[in-house]
């Protein structure tokens, strides 16, 4: 049997990967969805024809004020088609320009500035016409304290600029999330505009080592139950959401009330992410979902722990990640530091005492889930010799030979190829 080639979302391109003759590759992807063929005209549908909500002309009119959040850099958010005709629509209801404010939800990741915030927006005409800001979670003055959520005690308080807008819609992408299910709606808003302790309480180990806490599901899931009493005491808010292809092409668009409208995109995606495998693999190779999931090492993370129900126990998870900005914030570095140094155990005992967790230690937490399961390597051309050394994994200098070194050592000639990484959702279903 002939080598058989196959290419990795990497960076902004395809990584290619060559498989040794006679392997057997069990290729995972998502379900096929039929691109919308005319994306602005399906915005505009969605605008008219909300769920559980009346239409954006209708919402906006007698409004003084309006806030839109939109996602950040690390999200691949199609703002260029909505933001321009959803701001038209509010002006024509009455709402002045100059009273319209993009919020982005950058939650703790740092702020998206000059070039890189227009790529954001994705609009010229927008960054002309219309105030943008970061969120900045850190800013004590800049959020209202509502209290603390009756069921579990997080403390909650919400960026200014949301909570005094006459109108607030969010902004985003639905797609497999590996803390709260599913990301878009209400996540937007926590940890999206948040402040710092609201963030760094969902992210403590009383919420991250909750076995309910995982991808793509919403049943029991602590993230997911604060989020949605978080949007509650914030009050009336609507949601425009999302959903891609693997060409960032327009498949679904829902737009309403922030509930009711992000779970019927999330009944729109979920059979098409999450798709059954028959068995474990003791290889797996997957990649970070290239550009821009793949710009730092934190993001990376992701692409580990979303295989991980497909991964025989001791096996290897072979991940391919560009890192084209590096390997994240300073906090998690002094994390994933703390991590090699004490060893997974000692440093997951550092956390569980805690009520609040450290700016980003929540993503090497994270990592200790993979490393359960089996040997983790890493692919990238994007870190330097210290940072390969504190991601906590083993870098490899060729993919194709990890992998052949991997069939090999396992005598197994089969392997599971994710080429999208954590866009996909493999579930292990014998039979």
């Amino acid at each position: 049997m002939a080598q058989q080639e196959l290419g990795l979302a990497y960076g902004k391109g395809v990584l290619n990967l060559t498989l040794p003759a006679g392997t057997q590759a069990t290729v995972i992807r998502k379900a096929t969805l039929p691109k919308l063929p005319d994306g602005p005209a399906a915005i505009r549908a969605a605008l008219d024809n909300p769920v559980a909500a009346r239409p954006l002309a209708e919402l906006a009119r007698g409004r003084g004020s309006a806030c839109i959040l939109i996602c950040d850099v690390t999200r691949p958010v199609p703002n260029r088609l909505f933001l321009r005709p959803m701001i038209e629509t509010m002006v024509a209801a009455g709402i002045p320009l100059d009273r319209i404010t993009i919020l982005v939800a950058t939650g703790l990741h740092r702020p998206n500035l000059g070039e890189e915030l227009a790529e954001v927006v994705g609009d010229p005409w927008v960054m002309r016409n219309v105030r943008v800001e970061n969120h900045y979670a850190r800013n004590e003055q800049d959020h209202v304290d509502l209290g603390v959520t009756a069921t579990r005690g997080t403390p909650v308080s919400i960026n200014r600029i949301l909570m005094d807008a006459d109108l607030r819609v969010a902004t985003g992408l639905v797609e497999p999330h590996f803390m709260a299910g599913w990301s878009g709606g209400r996540k937007v808003v926590a940890p999206g505009v948040a402040g710092h302790r609201t963030i760094r309480t969902f992210h403590s180990a009383r919420f991250m080592e909750d076995p309910l806490a995982i991808q793509c599901n919403l049943v029991g899931n602590p993230l997911h139950e604060e989020q949605l009493e978080i949007v509650r005491m914030v009050g009336e808010i609507y949601a425009l959401n999302t959903v891609i292809d693997e060409d960032r092409d327009l498949v679904h668009v829902t737009f309403g009330e922030i509930i009711a409208s992000h779970l019927a995109a999330v009944a729109f995606i979920q059979d098409a992410t999450r798709i059954k495998v028959g068995r474990r693999f003791k290889t797996v190779v997957t990649s970070s979902a290239g550009y821009p999931l793949d710009k730092t090492y934190y993001q990376t993370v992701k692409g580990m722990v979303t295989p991980i129900d497909i991964l025989e126990p001791g096996g290897t998870l072979i991940i391919a990640s560009r890192c084209s900005e590096g390997f994240g914030s300073p906090e998690f570095r002094a994390a994933q530091t703390r991590l090699v140094e004490l060893g997974a155990e000692r440093f997951l005992a550092t956390l569980t005492a805690k009520s609040l967790a450290e700016v980003d230690e929540w993503q090497t937490e994270m990592q200790l889930k993979p490393m359960r399961i089996g040997r983790i390597q890493l692919y990238t051309d994007g870190l330097d010799a210290e940072e390969r050394r504190i991601t906590g994994v083993e870098v490899v200098r060729s993919l194709d030979e990890a992998v052949a070194s991997s069939l090999k050592r396992y005598g197994d000639g089969s392997v599971a190829i994710i080429p999208e990484g954590p866009y996909v959702v493999p579930v292990h279903q014998a039979g």
